[in-house]
């Protein structure tokens, strides 16, 4: 791949004369003002562009066809000097566990489901749950669905995949969604009605968290691909008319030539051991020294603890909007309920590893959750609950 060493506004006018623009098209196409590009052509090699300029010019002309590359070089007379070649990023292939959370509030319906479920041990929120296998026609034997009393359903749907682009990954991510919530409406309602406490309920969103077990990358371009993982909007066109859709390899290739960091998300790998990113769309971990790594199961329980409370917060807070008491399934999970789960979510524990509260705090800061807890705290309090 062709760079520029040093760009001057011989260079850079030159790559406007390439695309067969005007001054103010190609002024548009890079954001520029229109006089800035003819004071390129002005002064030519006389003016050393800045750092900033250079590097948007620089991914302009990667974005460009191989014709106007082609052309470009013609322009500068042939002259090798300003370029360089650099070696291509690996784009894949990779190796992926997704981790697919869709929790679903049931209420009191959800008893009719427990006694066939069989007892788990308490994640780090100390919430009673239950579970049994999913049956889900996509994902591995180690799925389940899990079952909370205070009025939640969760299935966690295991998938692993190995896929030649990230963007493939996402693309399948979002189409899934779709598939996944219809899956598990109709799966709950089933159970429910062959339980004998058939409810009218929708799952309405699922949370991912992938487990990165290998690829080609290093380094920088390792924590790209994390990046590339909690935010995958950057590498799908979800507004195209065939649905989402991988947007190609060269927005895959500028990002981990360039590097990429979702200003929302929050690391809380510990390197040299782990690389791990939370944020609004989900969790991304790759483990560096396996033996001293968090265990995918420990960000599993946190995750199911996460959302369940957030299922639960989301219907009180909902009720109360619609102008309505919330009805909890049991008198047990009123406010007191909540705010003891948000303490044993909020608080370090003496036992908690440095890994372990990290990835906690990072979590929770990204989904927002204390803030709704505390909502749905004062809520049940003011309805007497």
């Amino acid at each position: 791949m062709a760079v520029i060493v040093k760009w001057t506004g011989r260079e850079a006018a030159a790559l406007g004369e390439a695309l067969r623009m005007s001054i103010r098209a190609y002024a548009s196409h890079l954001g520029v003002n229109p006089a800035t590009v003819q004071k390129w052509r002005n002064r030519g090699r006389d003016l050393e562009l800045m750092p900033e300029t250079a590097e948007m010019l620089d991914v302009a002309l990667r974005q460009c066809p191989e014709d106007v590359v082609a052309k470009f070089r013609v322009l500068l007379g042939g002259d090798e000097e300003p370029f360089r070649e650099t070696e291509l990023v690996p784009l894949g292939p990779a190796r992926v566990v997704s981790h697919k959370f869709v929790p679903v509030y049931l209420g009191a319906a959800v008893d009719g489901l427990l006694p066939q479920a069989a007892p788990c041990p308490l994640g780090p929120g100390g919430l009673e749950h239950r579970s049994f296998p999913a049956a889900h026609p996509e994902a591995s034997e180690e799925s389940r669905l899990y079952l909370y009393p205070c009025g939640v359903a969760i299935f966690h749907l295991v998938q692993p995949r190995t896929v030649a682009r990230l963007g493939e990954l996402a693309a399948w991510r979002y189409r899934s969604y779709v598939t996944d919530l219809e899956w598990a409406t109709t799966e709950l309602q089933r159970l429910l009605a062959e339980a004998g406490t058939p409810t009218e309920t929708a799952a309405t969103y699922v949370l991912s968290a992938y487990l990165l077990e290998d690829s080609p990358w290093h380094g920088s371009q390792l924590a790209t691909a994390l990046q590339i993982l909690t935010t995958p909007s950057v590498v799908v066109d979800r507004q195209h008319s065939d649905g989402p859709l991988r947007l190609g390899d060269s927005v895959e290739q500028e990002l981990f030539t360039e590097g990429y960091a979702h200003p929302d998300v929050i690391e809380f790998g510990s390197q040299p051991v782990s690389i791990g990113l939370a944020g609004w769309s989900g969790v991304a971990y790759h483990p560096l020294a396996a033996d001293r790594a968090l265990p995918m199961a420990a960000i599993v329980a946190l995750e199911l603890d996460v959302q369940t409370l957030w299922a639960l917060s989301t219907y009180v807070l909902d009720e109360i909007e619609a102008g309505r008491d919330p009805l909890m399934p049991h008198d047990a999970y009123g406010w007191r309920w909540l705010r003891g789960a948000y303490s044993r979510l909020t608080a370090a524990r003496p036992q908690e590893t440095a890994q372990h509260q990290l990835m906690r705090e990072a979590v929770l800061a990204t989904s927002q959750l204390p803030d709704r807890l505390r909502a749905a705290q004062d809520a049940l309090r003011e309805s007497g609950m």
